[in-house]
């Protein structure tokens, strides 16, 4: 079954702007799967993984605002969790279901949690992504040293070469694998090259946000759906400390770990999605 492009518009504090999502599997399928990216990353990264649950489930990926395909916001300051999350509540609105699963990876996964947390939450079932109820604050600041730099790439390979270096503790993606995060991630710069495929405005929402640890324990306890909760062995956003704490409190949650892999896993292996599918085919 074919991917479809789909997108709405979506209601922020300085107009309306549209999020753009790839649609998989039949609109009747039994249940609906929502899949949410990290930070600078873009909905097509679940590619691999919607493929491989289409013919149960309809997927839905969107890309958040200032990635991919969707719609840049004219003030930097709105790149902030609020709007997201508005965002997202408007997707499962637009999907027509009452409820929905949650596929997160990273921020993404930071998103699921606060809509999971939500009374009356339409989300039944929670996959976080390498992020928990605690985040330190040296990881952050890793990030933040290459987010927002905007760099300028003369080809594709320029640029995959760029995104295999600042992406390494993704694991050991195979060339096609890395062809297709880069193939994605791109946009052509008006006097030539190419240059990531988000705006590096949304750096400064996101360094002013995440300059101290991130501490998210009230929102973990208030989830009521069961969690799958996956983490990357050599993670740095995910600590085992943190992870394991979350098995003690909170939901109901399954923590599978992936050796070799730093952060974050990108679903793309069988392994992993074998994981992922074998949790949401569960009643």
């Amino acid at each position: 079954m074919a991917m479809k492009e789909s997108s709405y518009l979506s209601l922020g504090a300085h107009g309306f702007h549209r999020i753009v999502y790839s649609e998989w599997g039949p609109s009747d399928g039994r249940r609906t799967v929502v899949c949410v990216h990290g930070l600078t990353r873009n909905g097509r990264d679940f590619d691999a993984l919607a493929t491989a649950l289409e013919a149960d489930l309809r997927v839905a990926c969107p890309d958040l605002p200032g990635r991919g395909r969707s719609h840049w916001l004219p003030v930097v300051t709105a790149y902030s969790p609020p709007v997201y999350v508005a965002d997202m509540a408007t997707l499962i609105a637009r999907l027509a279901v009452e409820e929905v699963d949650w596929i997160g990876t990273s921020l993404g996964g930071l998103l699921g949690m606060m809509l999971a947390a939500q009374p009356n939450s339409p989300i039944r079932r929670l996959v976080l992504n390498d992020i928990g109820a605690f985040v330190a604050k040296e990881p952050l600041a890793r990030i933040s040293s290459y987010v927002g730099a905007d760099p300028l790439f003369a080809d594709i390979e320029a640029l995959e070469g760029y995104l295999r270096e600042i992406h390494a503790p993704f694991g050991p993606l195979t060339d096609e694998q890395w062809r297709h995060v880069a193939a994605h991630s791109t946009r052509p710069d008006p006097s030539g090259g190419l240059r990531l495929h988000y705006d590096p405005g949304l750096a400064a929402a996101f360094k002013d946000g995440f300059d101290a640890d991130v501490e998210m324990w009230a929102l973990w306890d208030a989830i009521p759906c069961p969690v799958l909760l996956l983490r990357g062995g050599d993670s740095d956003i995910l600590s085992r400390e943190t992870a394991t704490t979350m098995l003690t409190r909170g939901p109901q949650t399954e923590l599978i770990e992936f050796p070799g892999v730093g952060h974050a896993p990108m679903l793309m292996d069988a392994v992993q999605i074998a994981a992922v599918r074998s949790f949401l085919l569960q009643e």
